[in-house]
Order: C-alpha cells, then sequence, then structure tokens
C-alpha cells in the first residue's frame, strides 16, 4: 500500500479524517510531532468515528523517526508552491504522501530534505491559498490508490 504522512497536524478533525481515509484505503497514516491535540482528543475521535481500530497509525516523535519507518521509499511532498500535478506521478507501492499542518503547510527544510523525491501540487483556481489539509490528502490518496487498481478493495 501507501502511507500517508501529516507533519505537525493542528486541526482534531482534520487528523481523525485522516485516520477513517487510512482505514477505508489501506493506506499507514503517520503522524509526526508535535501535534496540536492528543490522541484522546473528543474532535479527533468524533471524527475518526468508529474507524480507529481498522487504522493502521504511527505517531513519530521527529521525522528523523519517520524516515527510519519508512523508507526507502519515495516521499511526495505536496504544496502550492510546486510545479508538478499530483496526477502526473505514476506512483507505486510503498510511496510516501506527505502534508504540512494546516495553517503554514511544509516548512522549508522539509521541502528541501534530502529524502524528499518531489514537491507536488493539487490544482487549484488562481487566488487561492489552499484546500483543506484532509480533502488534499483524500485526493491524493485516491488517485494513489487507483493507480494501485484500488489494491485491496
Amino acid at each position: 500500500m501507501f502511507h500517508l504522512v501529516f507533519v505537525e497536524p493542528r486541526i482534531p478533525p482534520n487528523t481523525g479524517n485522516a485516520i477513517r481515509l487510512a482505514a477505508v484505503t489501506g493506506a499507514h497514516l503517520h503522524l509526526v510531532e508535535p501535534l496540536g491535540f492528543t490522541m484522546t482528543d473528543a474532535k479527533l475521535r468524533r471524527a475518526g468515528l468508529d474507524y480507529h481500530d481498522l487504522a493502521t497509525v504511527t505517531v513519530h516523535p521527529t521525522r528523523e523517526a519517520l524516515w527510519a519507518d519508512v523508507l526507502p521509499a519515495r516521499v511526495f511532498a505536496f504544496t502550492a508552491a510546486a510545479e508538478t500535478s499530483y496526477a502526473d506521478i505514476s506512483y507505486r507501492q510503498g510511496d510516501v504522501l506527505m502534508f504540512g499542518p494546516e495553517p503554514t503547510g511544509l516548512a522549508a527544510d522539509v521541502l528541501s530534505d534530502p529524502n524528499v523525491t518531489d514537491r507536488l501540487r493539487i490544482p487549484m483556481l488562481a487566488g487561492r491559498r489552499s484546500l483543506n489539509l484532509s480533502n488534499a490528502a483524500a485526493v491524493a490518496a485516491y488517485e494513489a490508490w487507483r493507480q494501485l487498481r484500488f489494491a485491496g478493495s
């Protein structure tokens, strides 16, 4: 399957939605600390409904701990500033789809990390700042899963 990564997520319902997304697609969700909530937060639990036990979720204290868990793999960092569209990639088993915190997106040091294979964008109309984090993750995850022929469904 593939990996979804949220680096320093801040909004519990977005991560709850990502837990549901991981549960229904078979993706492994990785959360890189610090988190803007606790894993027992009521809003996180509510958004994830009863999917928490069906999802594979790992919380990493650092990006280095994440790399130790997912590499070697291709790592795609999603950013509105990228030139390459997420739809122009041929996804493979084990790929990593990485997203940044809600208010800012991925930091410059993350985008320039040597483990990042490429930066990808999800096209939007001009003048729009960003797409909701859990929505962006769903768009990317379903494209990757579609290309993997909806493995496991």
